[in-house]
């Protein structure tokens, strides 16, 4: 359909609708290509995704709708200007991303949809795994109390006025959902509810809050992919994108509300989170609480990455810019309040810039702090995805407050260069003068200061150089000689290697992938072998002669390890690859091994 709107199609057919259009946007920059006043969606920019679902050039457009608000909640697909498929969910969604889970060929992208305590994981577009959410520790005092309950030493009036005396302990544990719902019936079904609920196990879970993706090991676009897992409790998960356990947990000072993540999980990242606390944290590898903070003057109303730096729109009628480590680099303001956020990568132009919807009616583009484009339209923008759909790469697809879905094409001829507006009018708006303290008696002592010891500062600055540069040099050498990366480039041997785990145990089937990533020539003389504690795991093929590597062409070896140990315990195996005349292993890949199915149900 897009080929026909470029060509003057569908205008034809439907004239009315698109002179109504052009005459609320800026049809210099935009082609009004479909608008559906009557899709009835209800949703947000973090439950909107563009992916090829099946590899086959043409992207979709995925939709977590909020129906009502209280029911009708589905996953639906947009594949044109029709609608697809929709699956129906269980609860209100909360977010909504697309990654890969393994590279089998060819490689499908997954859906994953949070919703209440569950993260749904559909694999084309079919219910694949439901990832639940840990069990939270209980308030002592309440869990008594449903005892009693249960054991009738207490009625349901002396259960919710006890209950609200432990609620009001704020130092405590917080209370169980069943509690808090509880304390808000009327007399009349305390009795009622009581009995029913009394037999049921008390248990307290969390809820997601916000979800994202981060490549696991490659940089690829199509490389596996963690999920990332926000909660009510303050915590982030990253989970296993094959087994969907838990990798790693770390603790936030505050609920999260937005998820920007950068670099490989395996390899090196950063983790930034906007939280309800009007703060973004930022964690890297290895953190298990925040290692920077960025303080907004109000509380954040969307959050991108571009590049190196974070572009949050802020509820004081803002957008600004800052550093992850923390410092601004410039703040525009706002006409109005900000509803929606997104990052406009058009690759085949080769530039970046962010798209704001604003309360009163428009979306902005900005190419650092300047402004170069603003589309006006008919209704309030509440949600806005910028990418390739269908087979056009420049699309910009909108919901707008009334449900209706609207989309345009980016003209092939725009550029958004400076000329297209007047930008020292438009700088001189934007721009706040700076307010620059006057100089100090301390400004001046320490500038002079400064000039006496010039020499001395020289001289730290040069030391601390050439530590550096030693501490790189030991760090280089540590990583060369242990072989802990997942390929190898040199004259004799160019090898990738990737290791999966399959099973629940207490018998697991370890397959190793691995390519020759030389261009011409062949590979021959290498071997696998592994090193595991034995007092926990058998490993029935210790050493392995790898084939003849032809180029390009990726090789699997399977091997079983079975887990002998039944404490509940688990240790990482490691992964050899040597080569012909090599006194050192090539590649060391090292793996965590699961927990064994067994452990888990005893």
């Amino acid at each position: 359909f897009f080929q026909l709107a470029s060509g003057g199609g569908v205008c034809s057919n439907h004239s009315s609708r698109t002179v109504h259009c052009k005459v609320m946007s800026d049809g210099g920059a935009w082609l009004d290509v479909h608008h559906n006043p009557v899709a009835s969606l209800y949703t947000f920019s973090s439950c909107m995704a563009l992916e090829d679902l099946d590899k086959d050039g043409d992207h979709k457009l995925l939709v977590a709708d909020l129906g009502t608000g209280h029911c009708d909640m589905k996953l639906k697909v947009f594949q044109g200007t029709k609608l697809k498929s929709e699956i129906p969910l269980l609860d209100l969604p909360v977010g909504l991303c697309s990654f890969h889970m393994d590279t089998t060929i060819p490689q499908t992208p997954a859906v994953a949809v949070a919703s209440g305590n569950f993260v749904y994981i559909y694999k084309g577009l079919r219910p694949y795994f439901r990832f639940t959410l840990p069990t939270l520790e209980l308030n002592s005092a309440e869990a008594d109390l449903w005892g009693q309950m249960k054991a009738d030493k207490i009625d349901a009036a002396t259960l919710r006025e006890m209950l609200e005396s432990v609620s009001n302990d704020v130092s405590g544990v917080p209370l169980t959902v069943r509690s808090q719902r509880f304390l808000q019936l009327d007399h009349s079904e305390l009795h009622q509810v009581a009995s029913t609920c009394k037999h049921v196990p008390l248990k307290r879970q969390s809820i997601v809050t916000a979800i994202s993706t981060i490549h696991k090991t490659f940089a690829d676009q199509d490389s596996v992919s963690c999920l990332l897992v926000a909660t009510e409790n303050r915590d982030l998960y990253v989970l296993d994108p094959e087994a969907f356990t838990i990798l790693s947990k770390m603790v936030l000072p505050s609920v999260p509300v937005f998820i920007c993540a950068w670099g490989q999980f395996d390899v090196e990242y950063e983790i930034s989170i906007a939280c309800r606390d009007a703060a973004i944290y930022t964690l890297c590898r290895s953190d298990v609480t925040p290692r920077h903070k960025i303080s907004l003057g109000s509380q954040p109303c969307g959050m991108v990455r571009l590049d190196k730096t974070l572009v949050v729109g802020s509820m004081d009628n803002s957008l600004s810019c800052y550093l992850t480590k923390g410092k601004m680099l410039w703040s525009v303001g706002l006409p109005h309040t900000v509803t929606a956020l997104d990052v406009m990568d058009h690759q085949a132009r080769g530039y970046k810039a962010v798209m704001v919807a604003l309360g009163n009616k428009e979306v902005r583009i900005y190419r650092d702090q300047f402004l170069v484009n603003v589309l006006k339209l008919a209704d309030i923008v509440v949600s806005l995805r910028f990418g390739r759909y269908g087979r056009e790469s420049g699309s910009l697809l909108m919901v707008t407050q009334g449900g209706a879905l609207d989309i345009k094409i980016l003209r092939r001829t725009v550029t958004f260069e400076r000329k297209e507006l007047n930008y020292n009018e438009e700088n001189r708006r934007q721009a706040k003068p700076l307010d620059i303290p006057k100089k100090t008696k301390l400004f001046f002592d320490q500038s002079m200061r400064d000039k006496e010891a010039v020499k001395a500062a020289s001289d730290a600055y040069t030391r601390d150089v050439s530590r550096l540069r030693l501490l790189s040099c030991k760090a280089y050498a540590k990583a060369v000689s242990s072989s802990l990366t997942p390929m190898v480039t040199k004259q004799s041997s160019s090898v990738k290697v990737a290791v999966q785990v399959q099973g629940l145990g207490p018998v697991f089937r370890l397959t190793v992938n691995i390519q020759n990533t030389h261009p011409s020539n062949a590979l021959v003389g290498h071997y696998i072998t592994f090193k595991c504690n034995e007092l926990l795991y058998r490993i029935h093929k210790k050493i392995m002669q790898v084939p003849s590597l032809v180029p390009s062409i990726t090789y699997k070896l399977e091997t079983v390890v079975e887990c002998m140990d039944d404490m509940g315990r688990s240790e990482p195996v490691y992964v050899f690859v040597l080569g012909r005349g090599s006194p050192s292993p090539l590649i060391t890949a090292v793996i965590n091994m699961p927990v064994s199915e067994t452990v888990v149900v005893a």
